[in-house]
Parts: structure tokens; sequence; C-alpha cells
């Protein structure tokens, strides 16, 4: 049995046209994907690194996190914010990705030996988030 041309591509456009827009929507939410690494989490920020430096301090204030260092490298293309949170060090590295991104590294410290991935993605969202 064979089928008509039209029907084929009336078939392979409805198979293919929603992955399509799946793979796109991906895309276009890669950045603010949340990633656990060795010792936090980290994300990409569509937001410059000032902007994003300015979100970071909001949320830390908001969270009751004392920044207790701060460090900024190449013309403030690298920051560091250091700050506790009761018995938890916090450290958070913002880096330029590009004008308009900022790869954001947070990590929480509560022991020599001992990492709050959970903490560190709390603040990492709000971060992300922009609240």
């Amino acid at each position: 049995m064979s089928c008509h041309p039209l029907f084929t591509l009336a078939l392979l456009g409805t198979l293919v046209g929603p992955s399509a827009g799946c793979i796109a929507a991906a895309a276009a939410g890669a950045a603010g994907g949340i990633y656990a690494t060795s010792r936090g989490v980290e994300s990409l920020v569509n937001a410059s690194v000032e902007e994003t430096d300015a979100r970071t301090r909001a949320v830390m204030a908001d969270m009751g996190i004392g920044v207790t260092e701060e460090h900024s490298e190449k013309g403030g293309d690298q920051r560091e914010l250091k700050g506790k949170h009761g018995d938890i060090d916090v450290t958070i590295q913002l880096r330029r990705e590009s004008p308009t991104t900022t790869k954001v590294e947070v990590t929480a410290r509560k022991n020599l030996a001992e990492w709050d991935k959970d903490f560190a993605k709390q603040v990492l969202a709000r971060i992300v988030e922009g609240r």
C-alpha cells in the first residue's frame, strides 16, 4: 500500500514539528539551569556581571548571609563574595561569559569535609530568578 505524497509530508511534519519545538525550547532555557559540581552548584545567568553582582548581594542580605570577604579580578569580570550563614561558609563566584551572561558558582561549606549543596542550590536559584 502506498501513501499519497502530501499525506506523507503532513505526517512527517506532525512527527518532526513538535520535536523541533522542544529542542528550541530546551536551548532557550539552557541559561538558568542549575547543575551540581563536586562541592556546590553552578548556573549561567542571563544578566551582566554587574547586574548579577547586585542580585547576589540582595539575595545574600535577604537570606541573612553576611558578607565577610569580596574579591574582584580582571577588571571586574571575575568576582567572589564570601559570607557566613550560621555555621555555613558561603562562597559565590561570578565570571563574565559574555556582555549579557554570567557564570555563577555557589558553595556552602559546613566543615572541612561536609558541603550543603541544598543550601547552595537555594541561594543560586534565587540569584538566577533575580529575587
